[in-house]
């Protein structure tokens, strides 16, 4: 499948180049408009291709996943000589234009020595597919190789080592120093299915072409549509480092937005907290479910509160619990089952400059970087 000139409205040059053309600080006035001729001019057959819409640019090679409101597909660049991945928007999707818009923004901020600004997954080019049902945005990627959920599935204690946490809490926090204070963007969204590990061996790329060539993954045809099955890239033992991907949610200015965001396991007071306990960890420190598994702020807040110093927030005047859900008897030093003596100390109280009920006592993520358990060998 080609992606060229006749199926798609470009947004903008390619990103890597700059949303925008650059201008000088002081320029002159901007010229008078000038009169165009009249006369009628020659309309070509809307069938045959024209000049650019003959040249193909990205070729697509098979479905790498999906999201809640886009799919992720491996292509070759015909033009750059390289593998790229094709982020796919639903239609007409509110976060698929938020994540273009984002990526715009960061474009403009230029050039930086900040080392954050390395650490989350660049945007190459953008482009729009246009259909009479409506439009579909699309962002190119640098390819990258599994999520950090995936490598910890495939490990056999399910767990990361020590130092792979910190190294990875290390790239996570200076990608997030970046993005807060240089680039007023808030990602709201951080997970381990948008952490991705960059790819140590590129050889997994072409043998996915290969697979894919040998033997197409299945489909299913629903009307007009096809609908793929993703493939997996080879296991590999070769992986980079961790990238923060995946904009779609994200929010920036000084605007005060309303609202929950993140999955229940990772809300406030502070999510890096909560994904770095999973990271190294056996099972979540919050659920936020009820007895039937369904979603329940009740039972998530009742976690959250446990052993708390604010906890008498949410009591009455007798003392008795103002909602109807038990409070769990637990806390950091029960649930933590993974380091022992000054490691184990230094580690809870990393966690506890994250997970603090008032906004203005929580750590930075600058601040983070100079924890002595994250900077322990």
């Amino acid at each position: 499948m080609l992606l060229t000139g006749a199926s798609i409205s470009r947004l903008s040059p390619r990103i890597s180049r700059h949303f925008f053309p650059r201008r000088p600080v002081f320029q002159r006035p901007a010229s008078p408009v000038r009169a165009c001729s009249q006369l009628c001019y020659p309309l070509l057959d809307a069938t045959k291709k024209l000049e650019e819409e003959t040249l193909p640019w990205y070729q697509v090679i098979g479905k790498l996943g999906y999201g809640g409101y886009s799919t992720v597909w491996l292509c070759r660049d015909l033009q750059m000589h390289d593998y790229i991945t094709l982020k796919v928007f639903e239609r007409n999707s509110a976060e698929g234009q938020r994540e273009v818009e984002t990526y715009r923004h960061l474009n403009t901020l230029g050039t930086t020595d900040h080392a954050g600004a390395k650490l989350f997954r660049k945007a190459l080019d953008s482009f729009q597919i246009t259909s009479e049902e409506g439009n579909f945005g699309c962002l190119v990627h640098p390819t990258l190789g599994i999520s950090l959920y995936d490598f910890r599935a495939q490990l056999r204690a399910k767990v990361l080592p020590e130092s792979i946490v910190k190294l990875t809490l290390i790239h996570l926090l200076l990608a997030l120093d970046y993005l807060h204070t240089d680039a007023g963007i808030v990602h709201t969204d951080i997970q381990e299915k948008n952490i991705m590990m960059a790819i140590g061996d590129p050889s997994i790329l072409a043998d996915f072409e290969e697979e894919e060539k040998s033997g197409p993954s299945p489909r299913k045809s629903v009307g007009d549509r096809v609908i793929y099955a993703s493939r997996k890239l080879r296991r590999t033992t070769q992986h980079g480092r961790s990238t923060l991907c995946d904009f779609g949610q994200a929010r920036r200015g000084s605007d005060t937005y309303h609202g929950d965001i993140q999955p229940y396991i990772y809300r406030a007071p502070e999510n890096a907290g909560w994904l770095t306990w999973d990271l190294f960890e056996q099972g979540h420190l919050f659920h936020g479910r009820d007895s039937d598994k369904k979603s329940s702020d009740a039972h998530h807040i009742a976690e959250i509160i446990a052993n708390s110093v604010y906890a008498t927030e949410f009591f009455d005047d007798e003392g008795n619990w103002k909602g109807a859900i038990e409070i769990p008897s637990r806390s950091l030093e029960t649930l933590e089952g993974n380091l022992e003596g000054e490691p184990r100390l230094l580690f809870l109280r990393f966690l506890r400059k994250m997970l603090q009920w008032k906004p203005e006592e929580r750590f930075s993520a600058r601040e983070l970087l100079e924890d002595p358990w994250l900077r322990s060998p």
